[in-house]
């Protein structure tokens, strides 16, 4: 009975593991990654950075448009400011991961954790050559940057 109950047991986790994000919202219009989150009060690029403008973290729930992600895993991805800078998403803990490609220009909903940031040039070149760039356009990767980084618990993205 003992080894019925440990082989229900390991199929059951194994089949939880196993399973596809979930889907969300009217006719699965989103697809779910990571903790479960809604819509509801998400601001626009335009609000968060009006936000958190003087600030150097904040709490928020954002909607904007993806730019890429990462090729090799799906461990990050970059999402448009409304200037058309980047501004890397990174997932709570590595705890999930979203599709390594088919989501540029898509609309995401993630919520999280903001926070001005310096990135040195070895991680910009990870992130590079993560990304797919050339050889000559990591190379020409010569200083770090400061800009807004986002730790997110959950995230939405728009089917």
């Amino acid at each position: 009975m003992n080894k019925l109950l440990t082989v229900l047991f390991a199929l059951t986790a194994f089949s939880a593991i196993a399973q596809p994000p979930a889907t969300t919202g009217p006719a699965t219009e989103y697809t779910s990654y990571g903790d479960a989150i809604t819509l509801d009060g998400a601001l626009s690029m335009p609000e968060f950075e009006k936000a958190v403008a003087g600030k150097d973290s904040l709490e928020a729930k954002v909607m904007c448009e993806i730019i890429e992600s990462c090729a090799k895993k799906g461990c990050w991805m970059n999402v448009k400011m409304s200037d058309g800078s980047p501004m890397m998403v990174r997932f709570r803990d590595y705890g999930f991961f979203v599709p390594k490609k088919g989501l540029e220009g898509k609309k995401v909903v993630m919520q999280g954790r903001a926070r001005k940031e310096e990135t040195s040039v070895a991680m910009l070149r990870h992130y590079a050559e993560d990304a797919g760039k050339s050889e000559d356009e990591i190379k020409a990767i010569d200083k770090p940057e400061i800009n807004w980084k986002f730790e997110a618990d959950g995230v939405l993205i728009k089917n």
